[in-house]
């Protein structure tokens, strides 16, 4: 079976690739480094297709002929509202013209999107798929725009929105790993928060699972069934970090207002710059709700996929390995 997969060489998207490749999938993968990608895949690696999202032939190359299309690359920092948008669903729906004319023989496009796109959940109770979406975010609304071009493509589709996702090779969570290793730690919201989390490989299984036929048209959130409080968080990572017996980082909460205030200033000063940051004030919304929990309950139902890997084995093994290579 041919796939084709978008980000291949980014957090989710290499873990993807490696499960797929363990699995005997012809995998094509569209990169911008061949470089890059031979450090991320040094022995078994996929079929290299050099370019961007924005570079039509790469991407005709790439889908033609294809069974399965995973379209995992995204924005989750932009300069600006419009470039989000420009790569979250507009990209999308270049993709997707591309396959209409160029994989007419596609059993699924899967689209990685975000639980952001649903938007925050209450304390105690998950989000399911009766949810009606609320993103308070402009990187939600743009993943949401993203869900919509799909379902109206009319290609066979599958939608995957994880929680927030972590293990190895991920450099987003490596600055909280770091200040775990301070005696005092500030905290934007409550320390009694509630987050669904879902390790990379879980996730990754999670997407080759949603080639079932039953999850066609479907859209799922993929997370462990564990519910995490900010305050967990910090003590699964600071034991991974310090050891267990250790005392965890002092937590000092940043007052709603103030947390406001500094997501607007590191913003004005990124643009300043000319860079793109997700310490923004529209994240603020995001940082400050009282919970961001789905439920996989469907998408073990109609596939028969679970999440392994619990949080504290999660961050073990991710602390590990990002002392094994130097990150940490």
């Amino acid at each position: 079976m041919r796939v084709f997969v978008t980000g291949g060489t980014g957090f989710v998207g290499s873990h993807l690739v490696d499960a797929l490749l363990q699995q005997d999938y012809e995998v094509f993968c569209l990169v911008r480094s061949e470089a890059k990608a031979a450090r991320i895949f040094p022995e078994r690696r996929p079929q290299l297709i050099v370019g961007a999202l924005a570079d039509g032939d790469a991407i005709a190359e790439g889908v033609r002929d294809a069974d399965y299309v995973y379209h995992v690359a995204g924005l989750t920092a932009g300069k600006n509202r419009h470039e989000l948008f420009d790569v979250n669903a507009e990209a999308t729906r270049r993709v997707l013209s591309h396959v209409k004319r160029a994989a007419a023989g596609l059993r699924r496009f899967v689209y990685v999107s975000s639980l952001a796109a649903a938007g925050p959940s209450r304390l105690g109770t998950p989000l399911d798929q009766s949810h009606l979406p609320s993103p308070v975010s402009a990187y939600g609304e743009s993943k949401l725009a993203g869900e919509e071009i799909v379902r109206a493509s009319g290609v066979p589709w599958t939608i995957v929105r994880p929680p927030a996702v972590y293990g190895p090779r991920d450099a987003e969570f490596l600055r909280l790993v770091k200040l775990a290793r301070w005696p005092m730690l500030p905290l934007m919201g409550d320390p009694h928060q509630e987050f669904s989390f879902i390790y990379v490989t879980d996730l990754a299984s999670a997407l080759i699972h949603a080639l079932h036929d039953a999850a066609e048209d479907r859209t799922y959130f993929a997370s462990h069934v564990e519910t995490v409080t900010s305050e967990n968080l910090i003590g699964h990572i600071s034991r991974a970090v310090r050891g267990p017996g250790r005392a965890r980082p002092m937590l000092v909460r940043i007052p709603g207002v103030v947390t406001r205030l500094v997501l607007a200033s590191t913003a004005a000063a990124a643009r300043l710059f000319g860079q793109a940051t997700v310490l923004n004030a529209d994240k603020a919304n995001e940082f400050l709700a009282e919970a961001w929990t789905c439920s996989p309950e469907m998408l073990t139902r109609d596939t028969g996929w679970e999440a392994t890997v619990p949080s504290t084995q999660g961050w073990e093994t991710t602390v590990s390995w990002y002392r094994q290579h130097g990150w940490l």
